[in-house]
C-alpha cells in the first residue's frame, strides 16, 4: 500500500512548528529532516528541539556526516524509524542494530547519484531504502528523476521485504508514476508545505493513488 508523508524541513523552531501544525491533522506519517550543515550546506534545528505529534508515525531523515555520535539523542526521542545517508561515515551495521534493540526501524538513503551497489552489503539489515532525488537539506524546487525507479527492483533483489521510498519532486504530473514504480512511501514537501490548501494537496496526491 502506498502513503503520502508529508514532509517537515525546518531551520528554527518557528518553522518547525509551523510545518508540523499545517500538516498534522490530516497526514497519516510524517517525515522530518534534520541536517548537521555538514553533510548538507544548510542546518535544522537540533535533534533535542524536535517533539513528536502524539500518536504519529514519525520518520526522521538525518543528513548527517557522522550519524552515531547522535544516535542516543535519536533513541530518545524515538521515532519510528530512523533513515540515514548513505554516504554518510557509519558501522551501517552496528547503527541498525543498536536502532533495532530499542524497537527503532532502519532506513538507509542513496542519493541521485550513488549505487544500489554501494549499500548492497547493508540492506538486509536495514528495513527502508530510500531514493532521493532531491536537493539535500531543502524542501521543495527540485525535480524528479523517474529514472531513478530502476533502483527499487535493483534493491528488491537484495531484500524483497525493504519499505522503499522516495523523496524529491513529487507532484500531482509524478506521484502515480512513482507509486506504480514500486515505492511504497512518497514523501512530499513543497507541494504540499507550500500550498495555500495544504489538505487540499494532500488529498489531491492520495486520490492520484487509489487506483494503482
Amino acid at each position: 500500500m502506498n502513503i503520502i508523508c508529508p514532509t517537515v524541513t525546518a531551520s528554527n523552531l518557528h518553522i518547525y512548528r509551523e510545518q508540523m501544525e499545517r500538516v498534522e491533522s490530516f497526514a497519516k506519517r510524517i517525515h522530518i529532516d534534520l541536517m548537521d550543515g555538514e553533510f548538507t550546506n544548510n542546518k535544522s534545528i537540533e535533534i533535542d528541539q524536535v517533539w513528536l505529534p502524539e500518536d504519529m508515525p514519525c520518520d526522521i531523515h538525518l543528513m548527517f556526516q557522522n550519524p552515531e555520535r547522535v544516535i542516543s539523542d535519536l533513541i530518545k526521542i524515538h521515532p519510528q524509524l530512523v533513515i540515514i545517508q548513505a554516504e554518510s561515515t557509519c558501522n551501517f551495521i552496528q547503527f541498525a542494530n543498536e536502532l533495532h534493540d530499542v524497537g527503532i526501524k532502519a532506513g538507509i538513503s542513496v542519493k541521485a547519484n550513488s549505487d544500489i551497489a554501494s549499500v548492497a552489503d547493508y540492506l538486509k539489515s536495514y528495513e527502508h531504502l530510500l531514493i532521493f532525488s532531491g536537493n539535500l537539506g531543502y524542501q521543495g524546487g527540485s525535480t524528479a528523476d523517474l529514472s531513478l525507479l530502476g533502483k527499487v527492483e535493483e534493491a528488491r533483489i537484495i531484500n524483497p521485504d525493504l519499505e522503499i521510498g522516495w523523496d524529491g519532486g513529487v507532484d500531482n504530473t509524478n506521484v502515480a508514476q512513482i507509486a506504480s514504480g514500486g515505492v511504497d512511501v512518497i514523501n512530499v514537501g513543497g507541494f504540499i508545505q507550500a500550498n495555500l490548501e495544504p489538505s487540499k494537496a494532500f488529498h489531491e496526491l492520495e486520490k492520484l493513488l487509489t487506483n494503482i
